[in-house]
């Protein structure tokens, strides 16, 4: 990036904001930020390194403006971060190692997926609530392995490129947990946070980045992450839960035609 061009050093200060705030309400802001760091000229593993580093902070933000939801939590969602961050860690090792067509591929499915879960989990919740029931099996506080194991998988994928694992990890957690949305969405921010800086440790040594890319997402994700997550916690599960949807439906959409 040329430092010199204002209008570009502005536009990826305002999509850092904009993805910031995207990141804890819903996520899905690397779709924000990633378009216009490419924009900028800058290669494309080169943006996708400069954005994992630049929304630091916003993560980060995110989660601590959630910090209410998460009490009580503490435990299970240090186990899902040991898991989110072993799989950030192959994800930012396949960025590097293979070609963008391998996910290309997968990722519009992956999320598809799980936005028909997120769409359909108080159905899909409710009758697994009633088969336990009727097994005498409530379910495991911290989801048990298979959860885990999810997580850690979706985790791969945010450390490869990030844009929806947010959507994912609530699908995962919404069909394994009785809880709140946005207890969930907690949880989420925390993962996130976790898998985007673990990303950015293996980035810092082992990549290229952009530093006024960097910079100025960074400055602007600083301020939308807690701002996002003000707005986020004031919405009802039903508008939280439509939120997801349409954006990850975007993300959709987004990815295919590129």
């Amino acid at each position: 990036m040329n430092p010199a061009h204002l209008a570009e050093m502005l536009a990826v200060l305002a999509a850092g904001l904009a993805a910031g705030a995207v990141n804890a309400v819903v996520g899905s802001g690397t779709l924000i930020s990633f378009p216009v760091l490419l924009a900028t000229g800058l290669p494309p593993v080169t943006a996708t390194v400069s954005n994992a580093l630049g929304l630091i902070p916003g993560s980060i933000g995110g989660a601590l403006g959630y910090r209410e939801e998460l009490r009580g939590r503490g435990r299970r969602v240090a186990l899902w971060s040991v898991g989110a961050a072993c799989g950030a860690l192959v994800g930012a090792s396949l960025l590097l190692a293979l070609p963008a067509e391998v996910f290309e591929t997968v990722v519009p499915v992956l999320v598809g997926v799980a936005l028909v879960l997120v769409a359909g989990q108080p159905l899909i919740r409710g009758r697994l609530q009633r088969r336990r029931a009727r097994k005498d099996r409530p379910a495991r506080p911290d989801g048990g392995p298979l959860l885990l194991a999810g997580l850690t998988t979706a985790s791969v994928y945010g450390g490869y490129f990030s844009a929806a694992q947010g959507i994912i990890y609530v699908a995962l957690m919404g069909l394994s947990l009785d809880d709140e949305l946005q207890r969930l969405n907690a949880v989420k921010n925390v993962l996130v946070a976790v898998v985007n800086s673990v990303a950015a440790l293996f980035f810092l040594a082992a990549a290229d980045f952009d530093w006024t890319a960097v910079a100025l997402l960074a400055t602007g994700s600083a301020i939308g992450g807690p701002v996002g997550a003000r707005l986020g916690r004031r919405l009802s599960p039903v508008v939280l839960r439509t939120l997801i949807v349409t954006v990850g439906s975007t993300a959709i959409l987004v990815m295919v035609a590129r």
